[in-house]
C-alpha cells in the first residue's frame, strides 16, 4: 500500500464499515485514528475524512484484502457489541473483495470467541490457506 490514493480509500472504506450501525461509538473512532497515525495521516487530514466520499481503489494482492477484512473486524469488535448490519455488510465486503466466504466465517466465529476479538496471524492466514487446497 504504497500511494495515498490506496490509503485514503482503506481509511474512507472502514470509515464507512464504522458507521454502518447508524453510529459512530468512540473506541471506534479511537480505533480508526490509530489506523489513520499508522497509515501516515495527521489528525487533520483523518477528521476531513468522515466529509468524504470516494470511489474505493480494488486491493490489488489477497494478503491486503486479508488485512483489510482483518482491520473491518477489528473494528466491528472494538466497540463490544456486534450489530446485525456490521455483521451483514462485513460478509459483503469479504465478497467483494473475492474473499473466501468460508474462511471469513470461521476467522469472525474464533474473534467471537476470543476474549479480546484479537486471533494470532498466523491462524488468520491459515484459514484462508486452508480454502485453497
Amino acid at each position: 500500500m504504497n500511494t495515498f490514493e490506496q490509503k485514503r480509500s482503506l481509511l474512507l472504506e472502514m470509515i464507512a464499515f464504522s458507521t454502518v450501525d447508524g453510529h459512530l461509538h468512540k473506541r471506534e473512532y479511537e480505533f480508526l485514528e490509530i489506523v489513520a497515525k499508522e497509515l501516515s495521516f495527521d489528525s487533520t487530514v483523518f477528521k476531513d475524512f468522515f466529509h468524504q466520499e470516494l470511489p474505493l481503489i480494488p486491493i490489488k494482492t489477497e494478503f491486503q484484502r486479508i488485512q483489510q477484512f482483518y482491520r473491518l473486524a477489528l473494528l466491528m469488535y472494538c466497540d463490544g457489541i456486534l450489530h446485525k448490519k456490521e455483521a451483514v455488510a462485513i460478509q459483503q465486503i469479504a465478497i467483494e473483495m473475492g474473499l473466501n466466504p468460508i474462511a471469513t466465517k470461521r476467522i469472525l466465529k474464533l474473534m467471537n470467541e476470543a476474549p479480546n476479538a484479537i486471533i494470532d496471524a498466523e491462524v488468520l492466514l491459515n484459514i484462508f490457506q486452508e480454502q485453497h487446497n
